[in-house]
């Protein structure tokens, strides 16, 4: 048994006998479980380009549809290289269009914006 300080800021100092071994043994098991129950959240990130096509924009949205179902937040970045930045227009019509596909499969977390040479959008999955 030892003699054990809990609270040190009190007048007078609280002071309790107690097996210290077994008191961190159980400290340490409370946040090993705590560790274990708690949710990890992923971001995953689709790349695109203002020249992609329609069919490959499906299946980049079935992708996102995929990684929202694992309860992942999905980052969708337009790049725009060379002199692509000029029409900017364009990759935000396909962002308008993504965006309406999964509007009611997600949260969108960030409108898409423009970051440089890249159009970024954030999204997240319902609750």
């Amino acid at each position: 048994m030892d003699l054990v300080e809990v609270s040190p800021t009190a007048d007078p100092p609280v002071c309790k006998i107690m097996d210290y071994g077994k008191y961190r043994y159980r400290i340490n098991k409370k946040q090993h479980d705590a560790k274990k129950s708690q949710v990890v959240i992923h971001v995953k990130e689709i790349r695109l380009r203002p020249k992609t096509e329609e069919h490959d924009v499906q299946v980049k949205v079935k992708n996102i549809k995929k990684f929202l179902d694992k309860n992942d937040k999905v980052k969708i970045s337009m790049m725009f290289r060379g002199r692509e930045i000029a029409f900017t227009e364009i990759g935000r019509r396909i962002m308008d269009k993504i965006k309406s596909e999964l509007i009611n499969e997600c949260i969108i977390d960030q409108e898409p914006r423009l970051e440089g040479r890249n159009m970024v959008m954030i999204v997240s999955p319902k609750k």
